[in-house]
């Protein structure tokens, strides 16, 4: 039996592979022994991750490569074989703002040129808008959007960074207008009467990768048999919580006050639905390859993490985010569970508007598109 894993995770909907594997006795099925630590931020997460008080953290792909790379003091020595989920994060605003902007459905550009006219004629001091940590998917993403919508992300709108579980009263006490964060958090403040969930980060850039799953290097280094059951439990885990059918025992396994302690609803109303269309709101765990650690995904965080100053996109700093994603741990893993591999660890983000069929073996992958919501194609070398 190997030694006890200590993996970290936020009060996320998108933690729930990881909180499944534990309740469904999956680790324990490949032998790997985990305790679970909810934690109370990002920070806090990615700095226990650092020091060695973890060896494995539900983490933001951009918080793992700012670690990794010295962005928040020495570097940490990570690796991020897998992916844990796809989309799930929502802009809320207070409903004021979002009556003034006429949110409503309309697609991410025609949304943001009502925003850029609202803010341009607005008296009061740029909005206060909460992200979950500057090196998140939930900041670049929505600055991203803002940017290709004509609005300056740093002067039209002043971005602040507040734990997800504060979020939700932060904007009632209308301390900030909006914020951008995961499942269910939107859904509790809209259910709640406090905001207004105006878009999904999923019409921004569709079917994003959302969380990774970080480990320790050195200790994945001592221990490589662990790492490959530690995956193969957690690729079980994703297709069970990508089930539709499965959806309302897992929000009862996620509501309980061991898990992520929050309204079972909430939780239900951000997990597949059968007979739907694919909806960005909801987190997709295993379909469309939402477990591979894509080494182009990891290189556009880092040019956007570069476009917004948080951490300099040079040869170095790619080179490295190319190491710290590891696909061949995740296809021996994949490959161990009878799943296929894609032939690839790059692809161009951005050129699918459509469904279509990645090349892997033994057979294609099913994917659905990828599009940004302006258009462009980022190619990776």
């Amino acid at each position: 039996m190997s030694r006890m894993i200590r993996i970290g995770l936020l009060r996320l909907t998108d933690a729930a592979p990881v909180l499944a594997g534990q309740a469904l006795g999956l680790f324990e099925e490949q032998g790997v022994p985990v305790r679970l630590s909810i934690e109370p931020s990002w920070a806090n997460l990615a700095d226990k991750l650092a020091v060695g008080l973890l060896e494995g953290a539900v983490m933001l792909p951009a918080l793992a490569i700012a670690t990794a790379l010295g962005r928040r003091g020495p570097a940490a020595p990570l690796l991020v074989p897998a992916g844990i989920s796809l989309g799930g994060n929502a802009l809320t605003l207070a409903p004021d703002l979002a009556e003034e902007i006429g949110a409503g459905p309309a697609d991410p550009m025609a949304l943001g040129a009502r925003l850029r006219r609202v803010l341009a004629l607005r008296r009061r001091p740029p909005p206060a808008i909460a992200v979950v940590h500057r090196c998140s998917t939930h900041h670049l993403l929505l600055r991203y959007w803002l940017a290709a919508s004509g609005i300056d992300p740093d002067a039209a709108i002043r971005l602040t960074v507040i734990p997800p579980a504060e979020m939700g009263a932060a904007l009632a006490s209308r301390r900030i207008e909006g914020f951008c964060a995961g499942a269910p958090w939107g859904g509790m403040a809209e259910a709640a009467g406090a905001g207004r969930t105006v878009l999904a980060t999923g019409a921004i850039w569709r079917n994003h990768p959302e969380k990774c799953l970080a480990l320790r290097a050195d200790w994945a280094a001592e221990a490589p048999q662990t790492v490959h059951r530690l995956l193969r439990a957690l690729l079980r885990a994703g297709r069970i919580c990508d089930d539709p059918a499965e959806a309302p025992a897992l929000a009862r396994l996620l509501a309980r006050a061991d898990a992520l302690d929050l309204p079972e609803a909430a939780i239900r109303a951000s997990l597949p639905l059968a007979g739907a269309d694919p909806d960005p709101l909801r987190s997709t765990f295993a379909a469309h390859a939402a477990s591979f650690p894509w080494r182009s995904q990891a290189l556009w965080f880092l040019a956007e993490m570069g476009r917004a100053g948080l951490l300099a996109d040079t040869p170095a700093a790619r080179a490295a985010t190319r190491a710290l994603y590891r696909p061949d741990l995740h296809a021996a893993a994949a490959a161990a569970e009878g799943l296929p591999v894609p032939r690839a660890d790059t692809k161009p983000e951005g050129a699918q508007r459509t469904n279509w069929l990645l090349p892997a073996d033994p057979n294609p992958i099913p994917m659905r598109p990828d599009a940004f919501c302006d258009g462009r194609v980022f190619e990776f070398a």
